[in-house]
């Protein structure tokens, strides 16, 4: 079976602080925000509220996985005075420190890429004074743009015989602005000034700063992006060649972000950001911006930070732990699609909810009312392609979750479940126009819940799969029999099986639809 991931050092980089007190608050906190937790209400009995408290990730890293956090007094005097610190230890990026006054002296006027040049001497520290032979980076909000110019550009650059790989295993990303900031309103006049005139910096959100610190200067060409250019597309590195080190790539399947998709809760600027933004985003990020193109994705009804953000969040953290720390991999995708064509103004949507046994939160979340749903009739490239290998089969991707065998589960120890809520819906649409004549209000043409059973009792893993309309009694109650499904390609490292759909959605997603499950080793 496969062994869980080695507990490397992980560093928190935060996101964007804004102007001068945005700093001096940022710095005055000595986990630069990763130390915050919160409160949720839920209906429990008789209707009474009852709070769900989280404790933040920085605690639950500490609590659940038995991370270490050294300061000490300081968390650079630490390093300076120890040696043979635990690989399993937490850091915080200090990098807003040299731009605040509170220390006296004369503050440093904000770089980006000076706080990515600073961030690759705190990993050599730490591999130094660890052992440890690489670090995982977890960021929020610009914290993921400062990882990706050290990937990108820092280390092709300061490095030029190494790899990113040599530094980092892994990045995982809370609402980074991958592809910038931009606006639903305005006309693109709000994002020409701020790149003009750079308010409090933040310039690092447009286009052309971007191409300059994600891109390396040797390969840089003059007068800004070239044409076709977006700051979304990250290289890849698949280890094989020196080319794809030396522009800047990282291998796609290790870089998890996290994309949220409400913006409602977001309340900075009394909700004028949001308003600005639009609703297809967190509140400050708009939904295709948060995401790397081919990399790992979840989409979680949060906000951008505050109350209700990401970092703060129970599916945050449970997302950032599986991914860190789990050994398995399961891909969930639509295949063999075949949608009905005598309709052409018929347009199809499918929304997906994955859940994982015994946590209190969904994992993933791809809903309308969300404004996020996969469009299933014509599918843009970021919903047909979500990972970092080609699905093929003209698959659509529906979700892709990291388990762990050495987390507690019940009863049957051998046994990891999770499922799949699936809906699908047809809508009119005619010259923008919806109709509603024959329309039922939120009502699916199709839906039901896939639950997967991973057996990880033997050599590899294996999976039984079962649609919850051909389950009797409570799914809690229901244990699967019998031979699990066979393995389609059992030469490969993964385990892989078509599921067939349900004899009802034939007449709408053709005879040959499947759900194309895929569990295969994560380290």
């Amino acid at each position: 079976m496969s062994t869980p991931s080695a507990r490397l050092p992980i560093i928190y980089v935060r996101g964007y602080a804004g102007g001068t007190p945005g700093i001096e608050k940022a710095v005055t906190d000595p986990f630069y925000g990763f130390n915050e937790g919160s409160t949720h209400i839920r209906v429990g009995r008789e209707d009474a509220p009852q709070y769900y408290q989280f404790e933040s990730p920085l605690l639950r890293l500490h609590l659940d996985e038995g991370y270490h956090i050294l300061v000490e007094g300081g968390q650079q005097a630490y390093l300076e005075a120890h040696q043979g610190i635990p690989q399993d230890s937490i850091w915080i990026h200090r990098f807003y420190d040299r731009a605040s006054g509170t220390w006296g002296g004369k503050p440093e006027t904000f770089d980006l890429e000076a706080a990515a040049a600073d961030l690759l001497r705190l990993i050599e520290t730490l591999q130094q004074k660890t052992g440890a032979p690489r670090v995982h980076l977890v960021a929020h909000s610009m914290g993921g743009l400062i990882c990706r110019c050290l990937l990108q550009k820092v280390i092709p650059e300061q490095r030029p015989a190494r790899r990113a790989t040599d530094y980092v295993s892994k990045l995982f990303t809370y609402g980074t602005p991958h592809g910038g900031i931009t606006f639903a309103v305005g006309f693109g006049i709000p994002e020409a000034l701020r790149d003009t005139f750079n308010f409090n910096g933040a310039d690092v959100f447009g286009p052309e700063r971007m191409y300059s610190y994600l891109t390396p200067t040797a390969l840089q060409v003059a007068d800004g992006p070239p044409k076709g250019w977006r700051a979304v597309d990250m290289p890849d590195d698949d280890g094989t060649g020196p080319a794809a080190a030396a522009a800047g790539g990282f291998p796609l399947d290790r870089v998890f972000c996290l994309i949220g998709t409400n913006s409602t809760d977001y309340d900075v600027a009394h909700g004028l950001s949001s308003a600005a933004v639009g609703p297809r985003s967190d509140g400050l990020v708009q939904i295709d911006n948060a995401q790397v193109t081919g990399a790992n994705r979840a989409f979680v009804y949060r906000s951008h930070s505050g109350r209700y953000g990401l970092v703060n969040s129970e599916e945050g953290y449970q997302n950032l732990r599986r991914f860190l720390f789990g050994d398995l991999r399961a891909d969930a995708d639509l295949v063999g699609l075949q949608l009905p064509g005598d309709e052409p103004d018929v347009t199809w949507q499918a929304e997906v909810r994955l859940k994982v046994r015994g946590l209190p939160v969904l994992m993933h979340e791809r809903a309308a009312p969300h404004w996020c749903p996969i469009q299933l009739s014509d599918p843009t490239p970021a919903n047909r392609i979500a990972r970092a290998v080609t699905v093929g089969e003209g698959a659509v991707p529906l979700a892709t979750t990291f388990l762990s065998t050495a987390l507690p589960r019940p009863d049957r120890t051998d046994l990891l479940r999770f499922a799949l809520d699936l809906k699908v819906t047809s809508l009119r649409e005619k010259n923008g126009l919806f109709g509603f004549g024959d329309h039922l209000e939120q009502t699916a043409d199709f839906s039901d819940t896939l639950i997967i059973d991973v057996d990880t009792g033997g050599p590899g893993p294996a999976a039984w799969a079962h649609w919850n309309s051909e389950v009797s009694g409570a799914v809690k109650d229901f244990e699967p029999t019998g031979d699990p499904l066979p393995d389609e390609d059992p030469a490969a490292d993964s385990w892989v099986a078509r599921i067939p759909l349900p004899k009802t959605t034939e007449p709408l997603l053709g005879p040959r639809a499947r759900i194309r499950l895929t569990v295969s080793p994560w380290s």
